[in-house]
């Protein structure tokens, strides 16, 4: 299928925010598969100048041990330049002097060891897979209804992200569970958020306008970034659907079949 658009930014680009699961490869038993291209087409990103980062809402395991499983995978890719939800949750925790009680996967617990979690203050939930069971959530429900001010905090708020066998429910069917029994509005970490793509840009040192997001979800990878002024492609890859090149409210700069074909028209544009 053909490239559908092309951002005018290409031509003074200095950088790129890459999307992981659904961009570079789909996750699921044993670790994931790259997605056919992706390998070299990383490769090629990485032998040019420009600046390169991986924003992602990945919140099963802690950021040391995903950015592990993608190098077995083939990916040129290290901690530093990998941004996800769960570290900037901790900041902001440490920073407000709030004590979560954690709906999270055991494989993400390591990233909160320097939290005081004693006599919970909020909820905090990531994509907790098996461990969303009724106990659980009732349990996140009941500390919420307790709370004279109850606070909820997710990371992401996605619906549903591509695995190996088939689409799975991500954080945000969760999320949304648990603001309607309560009655609150969740405070997201991670895409879309304004703050958060914020964060990768200071990280890059660019502006706005100097920066490409590649990414599989219209509404968090493409739309988060187009909030802040950053261009959006979407790949035809992972949880892309067909319906989403005529959604209503939320249209990409470009569209593309997959990264090796986003990191071709990248690459031509410059020339």
């Amino acid at each position: 299928m053909a490239a559908k658009g092309w951002p005018v930014c290409s031509k003074s680009l200095k950088g790129v925010i890459l999307d992981l699961c659904g961009v570079l490869y789909d996750c699921g038993e044993g670790g994931g598969v790259a997605i056919s291209g992706s390998v070299e087409a990383l490769k090629k990103l990485k032998a040019s100048d420009l600046k390169l980062r991986f924003c992602t809402n990945e919140s099963q395991e802690a950021r040391a041990t995903f950015v592990a499983k993608l190098q077995r995978l083939g990916f040129d890719i290290s901690v530093s330049e990998v941004f996800s939800p769960a570290p900037a949750a901790v900041a902001a925790l440490q920073q407000r002097g709030l004590r979560p009680h954690l709906l999270v996967c055991d494989g993400l617990l390591s990233e909160f060891d320097s939290v005081d979690k004693t006599n919970p203050n909020c909820v905090l939930i990531g994509d907790a897979a098996e461990k969303f069971s009724y106990q659980n959530l009732n349990k996140a429900f009941r500390i919420l209804e307790n709370l004279e001010n109850p606070l909820l905090l997710s990371l992401g708020q996605g619906k549903y992200y591509k695995e190996t066998d088939g689409l799975s429910l991500d954080v945000g069917a969760y999320m949304k569970a648990l603001e309607y029994a309560c009655d609150v509005k969740a405070e997201v970490f991670g895409k879309p958020s304004s703050l958060f793509f914020q964060s990768v840009l200071n990280d890059m040192g660019l502006q706005p306008h100097e920066v490409l997001m590649i990414g599989d979800d219209l509404v968090n990878d493409v739309g988060g970034a187009q909030q802040c002024g950053i261009k959006g492609v979407q790949v035809r890859t992972g949880k892309y659907r067909p319906s989403d090149e005529t959604h209503q409210t939320v249209t990409a700069d470009g569209t593309v079949d997959d990264l090796a074909q986003a990191v071709d028209m990248i690459l031509s544009h410059r020339q």
